[in-house]
């Protein structure tokens, strides 16, 4: 549904908060400090982030200030913190974010909040020709044939792929991604490093993304490239 960017250095926080947004049908990047965020911003372009603000390295309000100089404010960011005083939320506010979580988190508020943040960007973010992902360059136009679409991708393993359009989004999405997965897995040889790296997630991330979709781990060491 979206592609929702975490930033929080508590192992805890970001893996209960990559749960949570999953489980609702979105695709999750979690950061666990400014430096991945920044990484994580240029490569995933979320439509969301969640920023905590107090981190070791940079804190939420620094980077936020950085994001708004440099342009690169062009997403709505919910802030998130434990500690933060009022002046700090306002101050956050006025940056540009668009709420502030005080943790803990309850269930409702943050789906609320992201739910809020969705509908605002979406208000505000123009429309985008559709682009497939550098490792998925499509080399034909998609093809629609009735309620299925066809995508032409480089050559390679499963470099057909047919989609149908009259199934429930989150049916569709979860086809679509069992497709990307399969192919860098056969594409890379079963390499789960190499999968991580190309699909910009990490491991573990990538492990329970796998299972969740019901990628056969072994597909890809079978067939070769």
């Amino acid at each position: 549904m979206a592609n929702i960017l975490v930033v929080d250095d508590e192992l805890g926080i970001r893996d209960l908060l990559w749960e949570i947004l999953n489980d609702e049908g979105h695709n999750v990047e979690v950061a666990e400090n400014a430096a991945q965020a920044r990484a994580a911003r240029l490569r995933e372009r979320p439509d969301l982030v969640l920023l905590d603000i107090w981190m070791p390295d940079t804190d939420g309000v620094t980077l936020l200030k950085e994001w708004s100089a440099s342009g690169a404010l062009n997403m709505p960011v919910i802030m998130m913190s434990g500690h933060a005083t009022i002046d700090t939320a306002v101050e956050a506010t006025k940056i540009g974010a668009l709420a502030f979580l005080e943790k803990p988190i309850t269930l409702q508020k943050l789906l609320k909040a992201v739910e809020q943040g969705l509908a605002r960007g979406l208000a505000r973010k123009p429309v985008e020709p559709l682009m497939a992902t550098p490792a998925m360059q499509v080399t034909e136009q998609l093809v629609v044939a009735g309620p299925a679409i066809t995508l032409a991708v480089d050559a390679g393993p499963l470099s057909l792929q047919s989609f149908m359009l009259d199934k429930p989004l989150r049916e569709t999405r979860d086809e679509f991604e069992k497709a990307y997965f399969e192919y860098h897995l056969a594409k890379e040889n079963g390499s789960m490093t190499r999968v991580a790296e190309k699909t910009g997630l990490e491991r573990t991330h990538l492990y329970r993304k796998l299972k969740q979709l019901g990628v056969d781990l072994t597909r890809g060491k079978r067939n070769g490239v």
